[in-house]
Order: structure tokens, then sequence, then C-alpha cells
């Protein structure tokens, strides 16, 4: 049985068709990335590349590596000519959705990167959905002793607080899945 599981925003609604087979994806590489079983989860770029080959089959384009002409970026801002002026970079995105995809690892809560990923995704151009692949659970040593975070479930509570908020309405869909 698959250790993945999702949650789509905002809660209102269902999430879109295309999010069951990005599920499916992740559902498919289940042993290979889930953080439960495992003593050391992969790193975001260790899962990615597990998740690469079927994410291309769903037509997403998938950073392949980090130099220069690997990297997926979406513009922000264009200047003269029409060229983009800021970029910023994500890990997959899928043109006909519009949707972008992040996968964070140890640093996914701790490290604030789902802050980081939510704040770029507000102002991508072309960015109607996001999907933030985090770990269920995070395994570190404090004092050298194991500690555990609950990566998956920090990042629903936070979404549910931004997309259920009566101050702030989100310009794009959202779902978080737990690896």
């Amino acid at each position: 049985m698959s250790e993945v599981r999702f949650t789509s925003f905002p809660r209102t609604q269902p999430p879109p068709i295309f999010i069951m087979e990005i599920v499916k994806a992740f559902q498919e590489c289940g042993d290979s990335i889930g953080t439960r079983a495992l003593t050391k989860g992969l790193t975001s770029d260790g899962v990615l590349a597990v998740l690469r080959e079927r994410l291309v089959a769903l037509q997403f384009q998938v950073e392949m590596g980090k130099r220069h002409g690997q990297k997926i970026k979406r513009p922000v801002f264009f200047g003269e000519g029409g060229r983009a002026t800021l970029q910023y970079e994500i890990d997959a995105y899928h043109i006909e959705w519009r949707c972008g995809l992040e996968v964070e690892a140890g640093r996914a809560w701790m490290g604030n990167a789902v802050y980081r990923d939510l704040i770029q995704a507000l102002v991508m151009v072309n960015l109607d959905y996001l999907v933030l692949a985090v770990p269920n659970t995070y395994k570190y040593l404090t004092r050298s002793k194991p500690s555990v975070s609950r990566d998956y479930q920090n990042t629903v509570a936070m979404a549910d607080a931004l997309y259920g908020h009566s101050r702030i309405t989100m310009p794009f869909g959202l779902t978080v899945i737990g690896y």
C-alpha cells in the first residue's frame, strides 16, 4: 500500500482531473521515495529523478539537472522586446494544465521551502495550479536523538489557513502531496 497522500485546495472545489494522474505517478514510485519507511529520505533532486520519466510521460517539462540549460524557468516580468526580465525556477511545468510542480525534501518545512514555493508561484505567469510535494515525515537528529518533522501535516495546516481565511484569496489552486 502506497504512503502517498494528497489534499487539494481550495477545499470547496474538487481537484482538477489531472491531479489524479500526478498522484498516480507518485504512488507508482512510492516504494522508492516514501519517507516513512526509509531511514533517511532522498534529496529533492533524488525524488525528482525517480519521478522524471513518469512526469515527462504526462507532458511535463522537467528539470534535468542544475546546469543553466537544464532548469525550468517561469517568467514573472517582461521587458523590452518581450524578453523575460525576471524568472523563477520550478521543478516541472505543464503548459496545457498551466500547472507547476515543486518537489521538496529535507528543507521543505523546517527550511521554509514551502513558503518560498508559494510566494514564487503567486507571481509566475501562466501558473493556475501548483502541486507541492513534501515528505510525509522528515527524520533528523537533535542532540544525537532521533526526531521527526511532520512536513505533510504542517504544510496542509498552513495551506488550510491560506485557502480558508477570509483576508486572502489565492490566485491558484494547490495540491499538497505527501510522499
